[in-house]
């Protein structure tokens, strides 16, 4: 399994925002986010490949009990199957964050799905193909729904323009039984003045539609940087 980077941090997006966690960043990804704020996992894959002993063992040298599966995209990996297992069987609470295009039957306690609209794709101009594979791919309508049934799960959408609350709406009314608590907004941006423009007026969305508003700590705490 090609690895980026493996670390100890705090969580900062969702619902366990603020818990220590052990983060494995998986190398790869099927998509293309204009907006990606790991670009050395898609764009510029870089990384080693670990046998899942290896992830296992990287792990277990930290002292908290909360693993987050993440990368670029962690479920184009066979081995993320055997690795969670092991994880699981050693205690570790899992955390899976996926863009939900791929189905793994993986063991997992928190599915952190980030679905991704069309806005969400590379110029077409400057990277025809990415864009095309990127608009063919990044909507998997019969994998989220299996996602969904199968697990406890929350949704986090990547805001960037009020055209994007729109497109949550679109989505939401093709899984009717989606809990709105379980959606989560967070505003796009890669430092504390972007992402506070952009709160302005999208925390009193999500209060005026039952929606959970999602600040990303991460970077407000640490900034843009690799390991945190």
């Amino acid at each position: 399994m090609k690895i980026a980077e493996i670390y100890k941090s705090v969580q900062g997006e969702g619902v366990l925002t603020g818990t220590p966690s052990v983060f494995v960043r998986a190398s790869g990804c099927n998509l293309r986010c204009w907006f990606c704020d790991t670009p050395y996992t898609s764009w510029r894959p870089e990384g080693n490949d670990f046998a899942v002993d290896e992830i296992v063992a990287q792990v277990e040298e930290w002292d908290c009990r909360h693993v987050v599966l993440t990368g670029g995209e962690p479920m184009l990996f066979a081995e993320l199957l055997p690795l969670a297992e092991q994880l699981r069987t050693r205690g570790w609470h899992i955390t899976i964050e996926t863009a939900g295009t791929l189905y793994l039957p993986v063991a997992c306690d928190l599915m952190s799905i980030s679905p991704k609209f069309a806005s969400s794709g590379p110029d077409p101009a400057e990277h025809p193909h990415w864009s095309r594979r990127h608009e063919r791919e990044r909507y998997q309508p019969e994998v989220l729904q299996r996602l969904i049934t199968d697990y406890d799960y929350q949704l986090k959408f990547v805001i960037d323009s009020a055209d994007d609350v729109d497109q949550v709406e679109q989505f939401l009314d093709a899984f009717p039984t989606v809990d709105g608590e379980r959606v989560l907004l967070m505003p796009q941006g890669q430092n504390s003045h972007e992402l506070q423009q952009r709160t302005t007026w999208l925390e009193p969305i999500c209060q005026q539609r039952g929606w959970t508003f999602c600040p990303r700590r991460q970077i407000e705490w640490y900034g843009p940087v690799r390991g945190t």
